[in-house]
């Protein structure tokens, strides 16, 4: 049995792999606090305690598989960190990878890069308010203690990994999504700063980094000794669970919204708008990483008094086109392909006859634009002009027909659904495989499940409203542009 661990955004996920695939799935809320405007914010403790939790839920759903657990394998999201003490001990509150206190601080950085071209170039990141460098240089203009106190940075993987091993590292894909590191896997010391000596070192996603000491395996309630792998980023593990290829990109809804395509060989120059990452398997990751998506639905439902679920089933009464509903999802600014932190969220077209159903179906319709629009960067020009011949899907949005049906009718291709959803746990669950010899298959271990084609009248629908989608997206952030706010980085 394999025991994966998910370290999302706003839940802890633990799933058990057997031979006959997902055998139990439990999960663990966090809560990210937003002290000030732009600010995001997580208390490292709850991301222990949180497995914790979901590890009990799994062991009682099912006990016997979780009794027989040979190998823990991990996945996460990337380009969140906490200063750590070498006891393991945090130093202050976890910064999210959507927060964007330091505007003004990537602004001085991409600068002293030779502007911010000349930094992707380098490294493959743009350096935006969300840049784990950027806020690095914060906490060492506004709370230099943090970091004086720090023996190492880690991710909430890592220091999970750190606390079952004693082993204090990251994997290469974390690295080259933090945006420290070169192309060729070197910490830039422009960009570290400070925190240039407490990274941790950097190993394949496949690295058994040690075994599960005693301690922390009866908190989980798992034997000692058991290996550990390292495993991946949340979007390199989606990348391999879901099966995806350069012809048929990923496309993930979670808390935000991606785009991954995998490569062999880095592209030269980078294609602008998009990120170049290392994949789990060495070779590559086009990405477009967009600003919310399920976080767009939470937060409107917070506002109506409905759960996302409740929203996601009303989006269904609304019509394509949401009735001329058009929003925005830029929430904390817009990132791929726009990368405009001033950016903000925002519906065009309401009227009194208006409701919840076509608010929620234009906010699917919305992440779906930018969803095309990361598409046309990372695919055309590579596959003939063309945006792709499908795509497969990834995380929980794999479960929303109404998602599914918008995205596949936006975008005019099929999409592929795996059995059980989790394409991320699924991704880690095959590095495990991998570490140990095992001769998985993701056939094996999670076969497709449907082939969702698109609706053709919904496609030509869609294919006329492009045009006013992009007038309204533009036009938003023409508006914003002019409102006194934080610093802004280019469109590319």
């Amino acid at each position: 049995m394999i025991l994966t661990i998910d370290f999302g955004t706003t839940v802890t996920k633990v799933g058990l792999w057997g031979d006959g695939g997902l055998a139990a799935l439990a999960r663990s809320e966090l809560t990210t606090a937003h002290p000030e405007v732009g600010w995001a914010e997580q208390d490292p403790l709850r991301w222990w305690t949180t497995l914790v939790i979901a590890c009990a839920e799994a062991r009682a759903q099912a006990p016997r598989a979780f009794a027989e657990v040979d190998v823990v394998a991990c996945s996460g999201a990337r380009q969140t960190f906490v200063p750590v003490t070498a006891k393991g001990d945090p130093v202050g509150k976890g910064i999210l990878w959507s927060d964007h206190r330091a505007a003004a601080e990537a602004r001085v950085l991409a600068e002293r890069m030779g502007g911010d071209d000349i930094n992707r170039a380098r490294t493959g990141i743009p350096l935006d308010a969300g840049a784990v460098a950027a806020k690095l240089a914060w906490l060492a203009d506004h709370e230099p203690g943090r970091l004086d106190a720090a023996d190492l940075i880690l991710s909430p993987r890592d220091l999970v990994v750190y606390r079952m091993t004693d082993q204090a590292v990251t994997d290469a894909t974390f690295a080259s999504r933090s945006g420290l590191y070169d192309f060729d896997g070197n910490a830039v010391r422009e960009l570290a700063g400070p925190a240039l000596g407490k990274l941790p070192s950097v190993v394949a996603s496949d690295t058994v980094v040690g075994q599960l000491k005693s301690v922390p395996g009866a908190e989980l309630g798992l034997r000692p000794g058991i290996p550990v792998v390292i495993g991946a980023g949340d979007r390199q593990c989606e990348v391999l669970g879901s099966g995806a290829s350069e012809d048929h990109p990923m496309v993930s809804w979670g808390t935000t919204g991606n785009v991954s395509v995998p490569v062999h060989e880095r592209p030269v120059p980078s294609p602008a708008g998009a990120v170049v990452t290392r994949a789990a398997d060495g070779g590559w990751l086009l990405e477009g990483g967009l600003s919310a998506a399920g976080s767009f639905l939470a937060w409107l439902g917070r506002l109506l008094g409905s759960t996302p679920d409740e929203l996601s089933r009303l989006a269904g009464e609304s019509l394509p086109g949401a009735r001329g509903v058009v929003a925005v999802p830029w929430l904390d600014g817009a990132r791929a392909p726009w990368w405009r932190d001033d950016a903000r969220a925002g519906f065009v077209g309401l009227g009194a006859a208006h409701g919840a159903s076509d608010l929620a179906r234009a906010v699917m319709e919305a992440v779906a634009w930018d969803v095309l629009r990361v598409m046309e960067v990372v695919t055309v020009g590579r596959l003939g002009g063309s945006t792709a011949a499908g795509v497969t899907l990834g995380g929980a949005g794999s479960g929303l027909p109404v998602w599914v049906e918008v995205l596949t009718s936006v975008l005019g291709v099929p999409a592929t659904r795996h059995r059980s959803g989790e394409a991320a746990s699924a991704g880690a669950a095959l590095l495990a495989g991998r570490a140990l010899g095992m001769g998985l298959s993701l056939d094996a271990l999670d076969p497709v499940e449907a082939l969702i084609e698109p609706d053709p009248a919904a496609v030509e629908v869609y294919r006329g409203l492009r045009p006013r989608a992009d007038h309204v997206a533009e036009a938003v952030l023409a508006a914003t542009e002019s409102l006194p706010g934080p610093g802004r980085s280019p469109i590319y």
